[in-house]
């Protein structure tokens, strides 16, 4: 498995920290169009002795997702983004489709151990949510049901996974946050195990895969080991993280203070013979960082590498929990 992390501030300072502790790979936010932005960001990583492992966050499909007049040139600037992947030797990309909100809390600064602050959502405090992505901070208040929005991710699908294919570039599927039938007026259709069986078959390829996100599959209330094993080779791509609750209402957690047998995921997924990017998704604000972007400060990020290593090396030499 890679050890990947988002990085934030995108410093060098950072960056170096991240391969002193062992991580190997990054994912980065899609800096814009243009394939000398992904060069210098290409540049700066290797520079500090690690590689970009995906690009997630800011990708221009929140048109597509609507299906809108906008959405054909999206699709274009999508599939230049592809090439421009495959150029700089970029081989993930991690994307959602959750109209227009992505993922989103009702509360960012829940009480977790000694203190520190996690993401909370509350579905009866739904109007007060906030979205947790500069993309869909603006975004139509026109509703949108499943099946229009079944029928837009298929014409994405078809439109761009073989390009991703000629690239070698996967597209990976991350499930919504929350998993919710609806929220605000529109419907969310990667809600459910079953959904996304639904969407590898779209589009058989392994250019067409999941990014399995822990702590959302958590939310659907479903047993992670097992769900690991049921989607098995479509797996692609980790989010690590915990929370405690249902999809209605919940809090996240430590990455070792939630309900998951986190070791029981990390066998489960040496099982399936994965090998590709994991990170530790959202992590908690620990004292001093109160005023960073919630859910992906530095601190709580360290602790949780630590705690991931030390779970494959235990499930890798076959030890008892």
């Amino acid at each position: 498995m890679q050890l990947t992390s988002v990085v934030t501030p995108f410093t060098n300072e950072n960056l170096t920290m991240l391969s002193q502790i062992g991580v190997t790979h990054v994912t980065i936010r899609y800096p814009g169009p243009g394939r000398e932005k992904l060069e210098a960001v290409r540049d700066q990583v290797e520079a500090c002795g690690l590689k970009i492992a995906a690009i997630e966050g800011y990708l221009p499909i929140e048109n597509i997702k609507l299906g809108n007049d906008r959405a054909e040139a999206e699709l274009e600037e999508m599939k230049t983004l592809l090439r421009d992947m495959q150029a700089v030797s970029i081989p993930f990309v991690c994307y959602n489709f959750m109209a227009g909100t992505d993922w989103v809390r009702t509360q960012l600064d829940a009480k977790e151990r000694g203190g520190a602050l996690v993401t909370g959502f509350d579905v009866a405090q739904a109007e007060q949510a906030v979205s947790l992505s500069e993309t869909t901070r603006e975004t139509e208040a026109s509703p949108i049901g499943a099946e229009e929005l079944w029928t837009n991710l298929e014409r994405f699908l078809t439109e761009l996974v073989p390009v991703a294919e000629e690239c070698g570039v996967t597209l990976a599927m991350h499930p919504d946050d929350p998993p919710l039938e609806t929220f605000m007026g529109k419907a969310r259709i990667m809600n459910c195990v079953a959904n996304f069986e639904r969407l590898v078959q779209l589009a058989p390829s392994p250019a067409n895969a999941i990014c399995f996100c822990q702590g959302t599959f958590a939310e659907m209330g479903v047993d992670i080991p097992t769900t690991i094993r049921r989607l098995g080779p479509h797996i692609k791509y980790v989010h690590f993280r915990d929370i405690q609750g249902t999809r209605e209402r919940f809090v996240e957690t430590f990455h070792d203070n939630g309900p998951t047998d986190m070791y029981a995921a990390v066998q489960a997924y040496q099982e399936i013979g994965f090998s590709g990017p994991i990170r530790p998704d959202h992590v908690p604000q620990l004292v001093g960082e109160e005023a960073g972007e919630p859910g992906y400060t530095m601190l709580g990020r360290l602790h949780a590498f630590g705690y991931l290593q030390g779970l494959i090396e235990g499930a890798r030499k076959g030890g008892n929990t």
